[in-house]
């Protein structure tokens, strides 16, 4: 793991600008929206009448993510994303002067207009979020900025909602209270959006389309190009769903499953938050600071796990019972197994968005990934809308009570997970391999920014033990293709991670002279298609601890395509209980768990340098004494 953390981000121009602006502007979407959502339910005469204005509000607010999201897209790939930042911000200033005034009327059809105009500034606000920090951003700070950015989020979701009901509760006062609010939290972020960084426009010369039926068409295709993309994009747009259903239904499920009040509410939304802030920001320290999609299953299993507990915590209690505060509440044992369920599903679920967020934009064409991300936006709604309409079919038409539909929530979870590890194995073997190298080792990297980011390259490496190509996986952005003993396929487990990585089986000339000739091939095709191939050039796992000679595949590999060659060395895994110390590798009961090991990477050796002499000697310093 790099040295550095996530907080060093907020001490940075490049970062917190931008993050004061987007936690103010979620901020301010939700005190205007909450405030007029119980200005409405107050101020109808009939509940049936409010009830429908309530959520005609709802649809209203999420309409412009289908109608304006695809050209939200093409102008924050088209022009430069600072400034676009600050037309936005200053358009959500015009809006918020015209909902002080609806809010000092007490104008329900002006407030409902503007609470549309406000989706579509958000709208309009989402691709250039998010699509600004892989330019202001390193990638390995891609991860933390993300945390940064959905714990801030929900932490606004969660403060503004309050904040909101509080003011416009204010006897005789509350709705000069709110638009003195929302204005003042406006011109705040229009203020802060005036220190962020330029980034300069990824398709300066895209011609925008204004049709918005055939460029969301576009928008979605674009996005579906790239298939690991867009199945992330389908994870994000089904977390969004979880999250849509889990908070709309969380104020019924405490009053009707656990007989608590409006503070119990409260209470519970404040954990689930601050589980996806802690989840969220967590997320670059379990990673090492790059995009690890191993997290991606981990959070989903929590999510399931947690979601499944939820349903056996308590049993309901009497409707005719009286309500209890959040203080009588917390003196049940099973109360706070509920509030640990919520705290871990939103720490799960941290887990589970944040890597998605940062592959999207780490993966995605440059020049089209502000419509990728517009594209994500279209899919959230209509995912959110999706989970509405089905609260409505399993509660309203089943019959079934609000915890057993978050139980089968939680168990939908667990199939969609599933099926999108079948589509995308990946996930399921950067999981694998997170989980051996995180709980096995303590691992340290330096010299990571040797391996280009982009283009043909072979990583060499001294070969300790059979966990030597895992740890290296699991520390590199980019995906190696290693060169394996054909015999390591014949392992159940190692055999999926290898496969699915991509990696390359080869044999002796002489035990099988076919295999050899076949690998050389798949090497050179890797290397034409710009991937990055892996060796261990000693061609054995060493018996004394000692770096061996070279043997002269990787001459042979350089001379039919002549690539340059990244040395590394291992440090730390002579002695563990997959190498050969003390006899055959994993034959004897582990003698150390969560022992020390680095990976440190040399200076790149350019193609007509590159000889097996050279290459040892490297690995042989950069290793130096500790084995």
């Amino acid at each position: 793991m790099t040295n550095g953390n996530e907080f060093n981000l907020l001490k940075e121009r490049r970062f917190l600008p931008f993050f004061i602006t987007q936690f103010l502007g979620a901020f301010n979407d939700n005190v205007f929206k909450n405030a007029l959502i119980i200005m409405i339910a107050f101020q109808a005469a009939d509940p049936a009448h409010a009830n429908v204005l309530v959520n005609a509000s709802a649809g209203l607010f999420v309409l412009p993510f289908f109608l304006f999201s695809a050209t939200a897209g093409q102008l924050a790939d088209k022009y430069e994303k600072s400034h676009l930042m600050r037309w936005i911000k200053l358009l959500e200033i015009i809006i918020m002067l015209g909902a002080a005034v609806g809010f000092i009327l007490g104008s329900l059809p002006l407030l409902i207009g503007l609470l549309f105009l406000m989706g579509g500034q958000s709208t309009l606000f989402g691709p250039v979020k998010y699509s600004i920090l892989p330019q202001h951003l390193r990638p390995e700070e891609l991860v933390g900025g993300n945390g940064w950015v959905e714990m801030g989020t929900f932490l606004a979701i969660l403060i503004g909602t309050l904040l909101g009901g509080v003011l416009i509760a204010i006897q005789g006062s509350g709705a000069w209270w709110v638009a003195g609010t929302v204005i003042i939290l406006a011109v705040l972020g229009f203020f802060s959006s005036l220190f962020i960084p330029p980034a300069i426009p990824d398709a300066p010369d895209l011609r925008i389309n204004w049709n918005p039926i055939t460029e969301t068409w576009r928008t979605i295709d674009i996005a579906h190009r790239n298939r690991t993309v867009f199945l992330s994009v389908l994870g994000i747009s089904w977390f969004w769903f979880l999250g849509a259903t889990y908070l709309a239904q969380l104020p019924n499920y405490t009053k009707l499953t656990l007989g608590g009040d409006e503070h119990v509410v409260t209470l519970l939304l404040t954990t689930f938050a601050l589980g996806i802030g802690v989840g969220s920001l967590l997320c670059e320290r379990l990673s090492g600071r790059q995009v690890e999609l191993g997290l991606v299953p981990f959070g989903s299993i929590g999510l399931t796990l947690f979601g499944v507990d939820l349903f056996f915590a308590v049993s309901p209690v009497s409707l005719d019972a009286p309500l209890i505060g959040a203080l009588e509440f917390l003196h049940s044992a099973s109360s706070w197994r509920v509030l640990l369920d919520i705290l871990l599903m939103g720490m799960f679920g941290g887990f589970y968005i944040v890597p998605l967020y940062a592959l999207v934009q780490q993966r995605s064409e440059p020049g089209f990934r502000s419509r990728v991300i517009a594209g994500n936006n279209i899919l959230n709604a209509l995912f959110m809308v999706l989970s509405a309409i089905l609260a409505i079919v399993f509660l309203d038409s089943v019959g079934l009570s609000i915890a057993q539909f978050l139980l089968l929530t939680a168990i939908f979870n667990a199939v969609v997970a599933i099926y999108i590890f079948t589509l995308v194995p990946e996930f399921l073997m950067r999981f694998i391999v997170w989980i051996l190298v995180s709980t096995v080792y303590r691992l340290r990297t330096s010299g990571l920014e040797h391996i280009p980011d982009e283009g043909p390259v072979v990583v060499v490496c001294n070969h300790v033990s059979f966990m030597d190509a895992l740890v290296i996986i699991g520390c590199c952005r980019r995906p190696i293709r290693f060169v394996m003993d054909h015999q390591i396929f014949k392992i159940p487990v190692l055999s999926f991670v290898f496969r699915t990585a991509g990696a390359i089986p080869i044999a002796p000339a002489r035990e099988d002279a076919k295999i050899l000739e076949q690998a050389y091939e798949r090497v050179a095709d890797y290397l034409e298609d710009g991937e990055v191939v892996g060796i261990f050039p000693e061609g054995r796992l060493t018996e004394d601890g000692e770096i061996g000679s070279f043997k002269g595949g990787i001459q042979r590999i350089v001379r039919r395509k002549p690539v340059p060659v990244v040395p590394m060395a291992l440090r730390g895994l002579w002695g563990s209980f997959f190498s050969r110390r003390y006899g055959k590798a994993m034959s004897c009961f582990p003698r150390r768990f969560w022992s020390r090991v680095e990976l440190v990477v040399g200076e790149l050796v350019p193609p007509e340098q590159v000889t097996s002499t050279l290459l040892r000697e490297r690995i042989v310093a950069l290793r130096g004494d500790w084995q």
